[in-house]
């Protein structure tokens, strides 16, 4: 028996959500180890639809232990009002089921408001597509050694000496956007009506984790936003605030690394990203538009539209070697029914050079040139296909052709959002 690490190996928005569902049933602790409520997952559930941004996937379903790790940034308004929501729809939430790390660093709305001014005065600069939810300035606090945490709520004096060093730094930023000053008292009253809240949540979740692994239970750790947007090994500056590879799931939940197990790499059968950067193989004609509307490509939090093209098996690779990924769970399959040929990035052309790896520079990454492999696309169906015989030849090709690429083997295959509709070759709890 095996823990299990669920990570997005491409952008983000690779179906984590469903797949993350399909796994919880066989999961006793669910666990969110890194991000925001930047991030989000469609779950369907006997055809109802949940739609989650901040709470571990496993909150739906009864008798998990879901967990919020240190590794999270915890925005308590967005908390609270996803609890809310998700309880109107008839989940059952109570501090029983539901842990949030007393260590983790809370998002506040000085942090909100500083990422759109930041967006907002970047004219000329780098401007990076942020979601505007205070999730980079939150992560820059921490590192800062500067941020209100969720145990802070508990203790009101030493609050307020952490929120005056806060401001000291903040209200210096605002001033050179040429905004007020944040009002101390206000803040202060807010996290007061707020900790009320929050606080029967929270926990040393690290300890929690460590009996349910001491007495064999299965815990799934889940990730947010995708491989490629890493702070580290991303596509920088164009990336997220956070470690979003596998390893980060030891330090974003307190268990040590060798409680992690079986990697598991979530790949969309084609590519898409949201926000600005590079992006090799982006289609802006038809056959993109297509990708797009047939894919329903527009982000669960914010609703933007994502940007789509041919499927990447260097950036995956590449994914697959930095996380340590054993399998992956290929989504979407289905969407590239009915296209008559497919092309897979196979390398890149980089000022004059060939190369087989994305190079770290910002300038070489948007000088890359996708080199094409072209196969047979299927005129048949695969959405719904619930076993290898129900796909046509061609997809099956297809499928074998993007593991010898990327150098790992298809642990499941997703033909729809439908939880049941997966072809399972390896169960990554049996590892």
């Amino acid at each position: 028996m095996s823990n299990v690490v669920v990570v997005g190996a491409q952008w983000g928005d690779e179906g984590k959500g469903k797949l993350v569902d399909w796994l919880s049933l066989r999961a006793d602790v669910v666990v969110r180890f890194q991000g925001g409520h930047n991030a989000g997952h469609t779950l369907v559930i006997n055809g109802k639809t949940y739609k989650l941004s901040l709470l571990p996937s496993g909150i739906v379903r009864e008798g998990k232990l879901s967990v919020i790790g240190n590794g999270v940034v915890v925005d308590p308004w967005a908390l609270m009002a996803e609890i809310e929501k998700l309880r109107g729809q008839g989940a059952t939430i109570t501090p029983d089921n539901l842990k949030v790390a007393e260590n983790a660093v809370l998002i506040l709305p000085l942090h909100r408001e500083l990422d759109g001014l930041r967006e907002d005065a970047a004219d000329g600069g780098v401007k990076i597509g942020t979601t505007r939810r205070g999730i980079g300035p939150a992560y820059e606090d921490k590192i800062g050694r500067r941020a209100i945490r969720v145990c802070d709520l508990a203790d009101a004096g030493m609050l307020g000496r952490k929120v005056d060093g806060l401001l000291a730094h903040h209200n210096a930023l605002r001033r050179g956007f040429g905004a007020e000053p944040v009002n101390r008292e206000d803040l202060l009253q807010q996290l007061a009506e707020i900790g009320k809240q929050v606080l029967p949540y929270a926990a040393p979740v690290w300890r929690e984790l460590d009996e349910a692994r001491r007495h064999g239970k299965r815990i799934l750790f889940e990730g947010a936003q995708g491989s490629l947007l890493d702070v580290d090994h991303g596509t920088y500056p164009f990336v997220t605030s956070s470690n979003t590879m596998a390893g980060s799931a030891a330090a974003g939940s307190g268990l040590g690394p060798g409680s992690l197990g079986y990697v598991l790499g979530i790949v969309k059968a084609y590519t898409t990203r949201v926000g600005e950067g590079p992006f090799p193989t982006e289609l802006t004609d038809e056959i993109g538009q297509w990708l797009g509307e047939k894919g329903h490509e527009f982000g669960v939090v914010t609703g933007r539209k994502r940007r789509c093209g041919w499927f990447d098996a260097v950036l995956v690779r590449q994914s697959v070697k930095l996380n340590g990924i054993h399998g992956i769970a290929l989504t979407k399959l289905d969407v590239l029914d009915g296209l008559k040929e497919l092309k897979i990035c196979t390398g890149y052309e980089v000022n004059g050079r060939q190369l087989d790896y994305l190079p770290a520079s910002m300038g070489e990454q948007a000088a890359a040139k996708p080199i094409y492999e072209t196969l047979e696309g299927w005129s048949e169906t695969t959405r719904g296909a619930r076993s290898w015989a129900d796909l046509p030849a061609t997809a099956v090709k297809y499928v074998r052709r993007v593991e010898e690429l990327i150098g790992a083997p298809v642990a499941l295959l997703s033909t729809s959002p439908e939880r049941d509709d997966t072809i399972l070759m390896k169960d990554p709890f049996e590892d």
